[in-house]
Formats: C-alpha cells, structure tokens, sequence
C-alpha cells in the first residue's frame, strides 16, 4: 500500500493521469478468502479501473471471477499457484512468476548443490502444496536425486518436533520447505534445537525479515530461499530512483518484495491506461497483452503473455548471513 500511495503521488505531482488525478482506494482481505470476496464485490462497486493484489493464491482465486464480472482489471502481485492463469480470464495479470518456474529454478538449486536425497515438506495450502508436486515432478523426471521424503505440516502450530524426527528419520541431504515464513522460522528454530545441521531451502513465501525474528540469527543462519530479487539488488535506473523517493519518504527500505511487486502492478496499469488514452478495460487489458514490451519495472523488465503472466525468468538464490541479512547469492 506504500509503494502504490508513493507511486500515485509522484504521477500526481506530475500532473495525474488522462488530466485527473490517481485515487487509491484501500479494502484489506485480511489474507482470508471470505473476506477477500467481500472485499472484492464492495471494490466492483465503485467504479475502480484496476485493482491490485492480492499476496496469497488462495486469497485471490476467491475474487477472479467477482471481478471479471464486473470488467474490472486485477494484477496480483504475490499469487504464484498455476491454475490462476489458466482460467481464461482476460483481465487477470500477474507480476510475480508462477510455481512452475519457482520449481525449475528450486530443482536447478538442488542439482548444483549436489544434495541427492530431498526431503519436501509443504503445508497443503494452494500455493505450497503447489510448488512442492511441481518440484517433486521434475526431480523424478530429472533422477539426479531422490525425493526420500514427501508430507505437509499444519500451519501456525507451535510444536513441529514430530514432523521434523519423521523428517530426519527419512535421512536427506537437504529439505525443500515450500511453505511460508511463519512456519519457516519454526522448523529452524527446532531443528536447531533437536541438533540436527540439515540444509534448508525455502520457497518465495519464506522471504520476510520476520523469518530471522521467528526462527533467531543462529537457527536461520546458512538457510537458502528462492525469491524474486528485492529493490536493493537490483542495478536499474528504476530501482535506484524509487528506493531513494522510498527512503526519503519513510525513512526505511521496503521489506518484502511482495510490496515492490505491487508496485509494478501499479505502473504496468498506469503506463496502459497513459498509452491508450483510455480506461476502458478491453482497451487497458488489450494494451497489457499485447503492447506492454519490456516495460523498465521496479523488478526488471515487465511484459505479459497471452495468458496474463510475466514473462522472463527472475529468481534468484539468496543464503540469510549470520548477522541475519539475506544475501544475493551469484548464479
């Protein structure tokens, strides 16, 4: 919501958008489906051009069809489960990548690593559940190693001893957790506890400082994760820019790459809606499938497929350091 208000100003201050001036309208879905299809049908009402988000796929896939009635474009900005862009719907964008590329890009890491006996924990959300078929998919297509070990976890418990003795019981080399931070930093934590020096390697959703708080600086230390870059590694004249205006205005950095993805939701509607003169949703979703090519995002690149996806590959390795810092690792 920062990065989207800060963003509008700066169109703002520059004299608006088709002669008006840019109107955020805030509605949170509490990152619960129910409340996000509430929130959506109050949204439709009032007479929005775009709307962005949502984080969680499950969250959003309970508003896709509210708001395709409705005409009203959505670009979701963290909602990375397949199926959302294989629905036909043609006003629905996204600007982070899909789970099938997050699984490439988590099977690739293993190989290099050289780890030959996998264990994949998710915890049987869309999203994590997800991720963890794909990248058990193409490691037994690839039979470089073995996946030794394959359940779900119950999120937001406080006791995951049980499910990591099972887990170690399996003996792997390294653990695939495609789940989110919360639980992340709780399996760290006991791991570590229980002395068991396992590697761990975490999806997109375990990207958030909190995972360090969670988990404490020993217990994360030495834990990979795969993530779009965040704004402070990226060398773009964008990036640059905006994490200066970001800083100057809160006096912080942005913390979670989910945010600045929002923010690219934010320009590729507007840049649309600048080109086309228009706000006519057939016009703006035309423009996006079609016209919007290498758009200088806050992320990289941006163009969309026929489909509604971002195209190109952006993740990246980062390795949390010992003082907690999540490090860029090179390719």
């Amino acid at each position: 919501e920062k990065i989207v208000k800060l963003l509008a100003e700066d169109i703002n201050d520059k004299g608006g958008l088709l002669g008006e001036e840019v109107e955020i309208v805030v509605e949170d879905d509490g990152g619960d489906p129910r409340t996000a299809a509430l929130a959506a049908q109050r949204l439709s009402t009032r007479d929005i051009v775009a709307v962005i988000g949502t984080y969680g796929s499950s969250v959003t896939e309970a508003t896709q069809n509210i708001y395709d009635e409705f005409d009203v474009i959505q670009l979701a900005n963290g909602s990375t489960a397949i199926r959302l862009t294989q629905k036909g719907l043609d006003k629905f964008f996204r600007t982070c990548p899909r789970d099938d590329e997050q699984g490439k890009v988590a099977v690739k890491t293993i190989d290099n690593m050289g780890f030959e006996r996998i264990a994949i924990l998710h915890d049987n959300t869309t999203y994590a559940k997800g991720l963890a078929d794909e990248a058990k998919k193409l490691l037994s297509k690839q039979g470089t190693a073995n996946v030794v070990f394959f359940d779900a976890l119950t999120p937001g418990e406080r006791d995951y001893s049980a499910i990591l003795t099972k887990m170690k019981a399996a003996k792997p080399d390294a653990v695939f957790f495609t789940g989110y931070y919360p639980e992340a930093g709780m399996l760290l934590r006991q791991k570590k506890e229980m002395n068991w020096d396992v590697p761990f390697i975490g999806g997109d959703a375990t990207n958030n400082p909190d995972l360090v708080k969670i988990a404490g600086k020993d217990a994360a230390e030495d834990f990979f994760f795969l993530s779009p870059p965040v704004p402070q590694d990226l060398q773009t004249q964008q990036a640059e820019e905006f994490l200066a205006d970001y800083r100057e205005k809160y006096d912080s950095v942005p913390g979670s790459v989910w945010a600045v993805l929002s923010g690219d939701c934010f320009l590729a509607v507007t840049t649309a809606i600048k080109e086309t003169g228009s706000t006519d949703p057939d016009v703006v979703a035309e423009y996006l499938h079609n016209d919007l090519k290498d758009m200088p995002g806050l992320t990289g690149k941006i163009s969309f497929d026929d489909k509604g996806d971002r195209a190109g590959d952006l993740y990246r390795l980062y390795r949390v350091n010992s003082q907690g810092d999540f490090v860029l690792q090179s390719n």
